[in-house]
């Protein structure tokens, strides 16, 4: 296993996950800056971010195809690492608005080029491994990046947060430079690849189908259990936090678990796998008036959550290698819209039915996975891959 590349993707994801995250806590020092403004004017950045990411996934990630994983992701880092830097610098909001746009299509590119050249240098038989380890990039910005970049906001300033991820994000992008092949794709193997041509690759639609239900089905319950926490629970800041720090601790603390994708093979853990992490939304819709509960619970989503994700990855990697970089993009596209819209759907069901009804919606919407999970298990001996 090439643990030394697998902890630079680990990294990568890590500096995108916390530049993705880390507006939100530190809103509110930002606003501080730039008169006229406040916190919310602030987080029309990060939606510049996401939409900047969407786009970006859609008509660049098939570049990923064409010039290699290595090469692109060295390109999409260094972008990065420049608007960051302008992030760090940015006089005006609008210009940080500009600035965030542009880190959203570096990592529109960077993360799609991250997981195909994860599923290209995992030894064979241990791709869920492999790629599990890249993503508990995300537990690494949710627990540890957002917390350190609040405190250097407290303590120093928040333009030290951007100047800080511009830094690593150049680190990265300099030992991708010298310690990743940046050779094009053999002419053999080179197809000029575009969302289109991917949309057309069997069983894509499916997939992407299963990735947009259980993304909102995460995104939208994610964004909702903190207000929960805060006007149904009265519980403080600290508190809340700690339904965060909870859910990342379990995200990691699946790496193990990985192994068993890889030993038992997907389509025979996937529906137990989704059926868990149903059964944890139940149990949230069941106990949404015990903040210690709900604290335990997000532990156990944070498991299911990422072997789930594990699970996803892994069959868009596996549908068609050569189109990686689309597929990918179509991957990112995908789960960026799924947040949006599926934020934007459960506030009406938040305000009138409150948290219950919400993870009794996302229950359901992971019920997909787990219908097209026993669709693919019963059809294992006869298309594999799919």
């Amino acid at each position: 296993m090439p643990y030394g590349l697998l902890s630079v993707l680990l990294a990568a994801v890590s500096v995108i996950g916390s530049n993705s995250l880390v507006l939100s806590p530190i809103s509110g020092s930002v606003a501080l800056s730039f008169a006229g403004s406040d916190a919310a004017d602030v987080m029309i950045a990060a939606a510049c971010y996401g939409l900047g990411t969407a786009g970006s996934a859609l008509t660049l990630a098939p570049r990923i195809d064409q010039v290699g994983a290595g090469k692109a992701l060295f390109q999409a880092m260094g972008g990065l690492a420049l608007a960051l830097a302008a992030a760090a610098a940015a006089p005006t909001l609008w210009l940080l608005c500009l600035s965030q746009a542009a880190a959203g299509i570096a990592a529109g590119m960077a993360l799609p080029a991250i997981y195909a050249l994860t599923a290209q240098i995992a030894p064979k038989g241990r791709e869920s491994e492999a790629m599990g380890l890249v993503i508990t990039g995300w537990t690494v910005s949710l627990v540890l990046g957002v917390s350190l970049s609040a405190l250097v906001a407290e303590f120093a300033h928040w333009r030290a947060v951007f100047a800080g991820l511009a830094g690593l994000a150049g680190v990265i992008a300099i030992v991708l430079q010298f310690g990743v092949s940046q050779d094009s794709p053999a002419s053999g193997s080179f197809l000029r690849s575009t969302p289109l041509t991917a949309l057309r690759v069997p069983g894509i639609g499916r997939a992407l189908l299963v990735c947009a239900s259980y993304m909102a089905a995460f995104y939208a319950l994610y964004a909702y259990i903190g207000p929960h926490a805060k006007t149904a629970l009265n519980q403080p800041v600290a508190s809340i936090g700690l339904l965060s720090l909870a859910y990342g601790v379990g995200f990691g603390l699946a790496v193990p678990l990985d192994r068993i994708i890889d030993r038992r093979g997907p389509d025979r853990v996937a529906v137990a796998v989704f059926c868990l992490l149903a059964s944890v939304y139940v149990a949230m819709s069941l106990t949404v008036w015990s903040m210690p509960v709900l604290i335990a619970l997000c532990v156990l989503w944070g498991v299911a959550n990422h072997l789930g994700l594990n699970l996803i990855l892994g069959r868009l990697g596996r549908l068609d290698p050569r189109q990686g970089g689309s597929i990918m993009g179509l991957y990112s596209a995908t789960s960026y819209l799924s947040l949006f819209f599926g934020t934007l759907a459960y506030r009406p069901l938040f305000d009138a039915f409150g948290f219950t009804a919400c993870a009794l919606v996302s229950a359901l919407c992971v019920g997909l996975a787990i219908l097209d999970s026993i669709r693919l298990r019963a059809a294992a001996p006869r298309v594999q891959g799919q």
